[in-house]
């Protein structure tokens, strides 16, 4: 009877071998978010995300980025986002863009500050932004541009639905504000110079009626 028992236990481990594995998957600390909403990450310790961004938009390769070629990579985001190719972002495809595609925009999700007994809130004790009451949040965080879900803030109408003109619109309106000199292209330099530093330890809190000067799209008063 052992010897049946033997073979019944072999063929359990079979059939779960046969199973998908379950993956965990970590990025490096951190992601350039693209002024449309898409995550880049270094393949090797020494490699600016942004500059992977860069190189892919500047199709011509001479170390400039223009008004068509940032409109032709927007483009070709749009089609990865857009997986049943209706010619909009929906909820849906929204919500893959969110959980699966850019997790990191998350705002206030993957470093919720817990509560202590007391009941008040307890310092985030990492050398990361993460999340702050006065900072940046969601994809402002990781990218040139303070909008905090790239992808949405292309609804113009705000119908929850985003399409491919809304999309393009959106992409001439933040390669205008990139370019604030107005010469109709942006070099890898100068973008770098706009991403927003990592501070660490506590966050000073801003001082009140203090003018809100990132570009982009500011939070209304009192967020």
């Amino acid at each position: 009877m052992a010897f049946p028992a033997m073979i019944a236990a072999g063929l359990i481990f079979v059939a779960a071998a046969d199973e998908a594995p379950i993956v965990v998957k970590a990025y490096p600390w951190a992601p350039f978010i693209s002024p449309m909403g898409e995550p880049f990450r270094s393949r090797t310790a020494g490699e600016p995300p942004i500059a992977r961004w860069f190189g892919q938009a500047d199709r011509n390769q001479d170390g400039m980025l223009t008004a068509d070629e940032m409109q032709a990579d927007a483009d070709r985001f749009f089609n990865r986002l857009d997986s049943n190719h209706d010619g909009q972002i929906d909820p849906d495809e929204r919500k893959t863009y969110e959980w699966e595609i850019a997790p990191e925009i998350q705002v206030n999700s993957n470093w919720r500050r817990p509560r202590s007994q007391d009941g008040t809130w307890k310092q985030p004790d990492d050398d990361h932004d993460g999340y702050h009451a006065n900072g940046l949040q969601g994809a402002a965080r990781y990218g040139l541009l303070n909008i905090p879900q790239p992808v949405a803030s292309a609804d113009a109408d705000f119908n929850r639905v985003v399409t491919l003109l809304e999309f393009r619109q959106a992409t001439s309106q933040r390669f205008n504000l990139l370019d604030s000199q107005g010469q109709g292209r942006i070099t890898l330099p100068d973008l770098e110079s706009r991403l927003p530093t990592r501070p660490k330890g506590r966050r000073a809190k801003p001082h009140k009626g203090a003018k809100d000067d990132r570009i982009g799209v500011p939070f209304p008063e009192g967020n």
